[in-house]
């Protein structure tokens, strides 16, 4: 009776959240003119299902992984660091996957810490840690468009950033080596993929009966992904409304005025604002350029392109990833991952450009 009566409000809540999510969209197409039928569907349905797909890959997997008892399979490369860091095989396999997939890795995350197979500070630790996989998903194409436009600037900028990247990872794993204690993640860690006793082996013959973990998926799956469905409907929609009428330019531009002129040289004013106002792309096209015509030097442009990284991204991270964040931690936890996520990837950036300004 207890399960009934929480499916019922789930649903319930799902229910609400589509027609909450719907009046949302409905009162934009009559009230907003720069947001029409076609654009939500290009903009707002396809990347919404994508994003959905990949997070129900990750639970998927997160649960096939569990099943079958390949955690230490699949973690294997990552097996030493996070066996150091006192993390785990279960942290270390949401890692492999976050070079494929954030979303899927996070949504492993909280399938092993809803499972009580990881705790707070792992799943917590982890998320920091897999930004490092997450620098390297756009690495290729982010390289082969930035280089050519800035030349030694811009390799000097992926290098500090990537530095950055590393020192913070770094320190997550030694935090994790001080701070967790084995026992929260060995014992759980022995008693999955050891089994000397006949009891154990019989648990996993058990595991590895298809019809069991078929069963075991249905039970969990569709009530987790209807959680998640829940909160990134009306989340990703709000964000999705607000981009599309410039709230996010407009904080953007408003910032990087204000810190250009007080903190930055004039010469460099264009290279931040450009960083802020348009993609990512623009920003190292008119560094590029003013740098070629002498009006900044290699130095400056380096230290502009960091600031505007260091003040625009916080800012993409709450337009691209809050939903993302929101819907599958839960928004309190998806909040506090990506605000102290942001704080910490802004300290590092900002002590690696500091060492850079006073090296170089």
């Amino acid at each position: 009776m207890n399960q009934m009566k929480r499916n019922e409000i789930k649903y319930k809540n799902l229910a609400f959240s589509i027609l909450f999510t719907l009046t949302c969209l409905l009162f934009s197409l009559n009230y907003f003119e720069n947001i029409s039928l076609a654009i939500c569907i290009q903009k707002l349905g396809i990347p919404l299902l994508r994003l959905l797909l990949f997070i129900s890959i990750g639970l998927l997997a997160g649960q096939v992984i569990e099943s079958f008892g390949w955690t230490r399979q699949v973690a294997i490369l990552a097996r030493p660091i996070f066996g150091f860091s006192n993390l785990g095989n279960r942290c270390g396999a949401a890692f492999t996957t976050a070079f494929i997939s954030g979303s899927a890795a996070n949504a492993m995350l909280l399938d092993f810490y809803e499972d009580n197979k990881i705790n707070k500070m792992q799943l917590f630790l982890s998320n920091y840690i897999n930004h490092f996989p997450a620098f390297f998903l756009h690495l290729p194409t982010t390289v082969f468009i930035v280089l050519p436009l800035t030349g030694t600037a811009g390799a000097l900028y992926f290098i500090i950033t990537f530095l950055a990247t590393l020192l913070r990872t770094i320190c997550f794993l030694l935090f994790g080596r001080i701070y967790l204690k084995k026992h929260h993640n060995i014992d759980k860690e022995r008693s999955y993929t050891e089994s000397p006793s006949p009891k154990n082996k019989r648990e996993k013959e058990n595991k590895k009966d298809l019809t069991v973990i078929i069963k075991k998926i249905k039970s969990k799956l569709p009530a987790r992904i209807t959680n998640i469905i829940i909160w990134v409907l009306p989340i990703y929609t709000i964000v999705f409304i607000l981009n599309l009428n410039g709230v996010f330019d407009y904080l953007n531009k408003t910032l990087s005025n204000y810190v250009t002129v007080t903190i930055m040289p004039v010469e460099s004013l264009s290279v931040v604002i450009l960083s802020f106002a348009a993609e990512f792309t623009s920003g190292f096209a008119a560094a590029g350029a003013l740098m070629d015509a002498g009006v900044i030097t290699v130095k400056q442009t380096v230290i502009a392109l960091l600031l505007g990284n260091v003040l625009a991204f916080p800012i993409r991270a709450l337009r691209h990833q809050l939903p993302r964040y929101m819907g599958i931690f839960s928004p309190k936890m998806g909040l506090q991952l990506l605000l102290s996520g942001q704080l910490f990837r802004v300290l590092s950036i900002i002590l690696m450009g500091t060492l850079y300004y006073i090296v170089a």
